[in-house]
């Protein structure tokens, strides 16, 4: 379990040291309007999506009614859906874990369960757990220590919100960097543009992620080694 606990951190810390301005933004954000950080820690905790906690912001000082809270949550992390996907069977052998792993397949635990190289005498199992138990604690303690920052110095926040773009594009490229085929990448980029300029950016991702999808289930044969779709069957 040590040298398990040691690959769990040593694989997530990458994702720690990105967190560091992106959730100390939020944590930050939060207390500038207001929410103190017992509010920033729960938001952090139980809604755990970055994006979704930022628009939360704007939700809150527009009183917005649940409702359609609901539905923007719905559609802004629609993309976890298919995440989900790739890990059914992964996931089913955990077994009353695996409910811990699907609440906490954020995009960066994504990314990191696609990227496991697990050394000699690593738990597998447990190598999963402890890297999604790490970046959800993270993410919790550093927008909550955001939080207090907030309230002992001044800032300035104008694009300060830019930090979680900014990670999510740094996951990006370490991904196109070490994928075998890059063809994925293509087809995601040129499906969001193209829904970007008819759905414009406030509806695009729905349908850019059932194009992309679409996309990739079609080129399968092309994606995917031979023999991993044999290993599949």
């Amino acid at each position: 379990m040590k040298k398990t606990l040691r690959y769990a951190i040593k694989h997530s810390s990458p994702i720690f040291i990105s967190f560091i301005p992106v959730a100390l933004a939020y944590g930050v954000l939060m207390q500038n309007a207001g929410y103190n950080f017992i509010w920033t820690g729960a938001c952090s905790l139980f809604v755990l999506a970055g994006s979704l906690q930022y628009l939360m912001m704007t939700f809150f000082a527009g009183g917005v009614s649940l409702i359609t809270v609901a539905v923007m949550a719905l559609l802004l992390n629609s993309r976890h859906i298919f995440y989900g996907l790739s890990f059914i069977e992964k996931f089913r052998s955990f077994g009353p874990w695996k409910y811990f792993l699907i609440y906490s397949l954020t995009d960066e635990n994504y990314s990191l369960h696609c990227s496991h190289d697990f050394p000699e005498g690593i738990n597998e199992k447990w190598a999963y757990i402890l890297t999604a138990a790490l970046t959800v604690a993270y993410w919790v303690i550093l927008s909550i220590l955001g939080a207090l920052i907030g309230t002992v110095i001044p800032f300035d926040t104008t694009g300060i919100d830019f930090a979680l773009t900014a990670l999510f594009i740094v996951i990006l490229i370490e991904q196109i960097k070490t994928a075998d085929n890059r063809l994925p990448a293509w087809i995601g980029g040129i499906s969001s543009i193209v829904c970007i300029l008819i759905f414009g950016a406030a509806n695009f991702i729905l349908p850019a992620l059932v194009i992309t999808v679409a996309l990739l289930s079609i080129l399968r044969s092309r994606i995917e080694p031979k023999t991993e779709r044999e290993g599949m069957k």
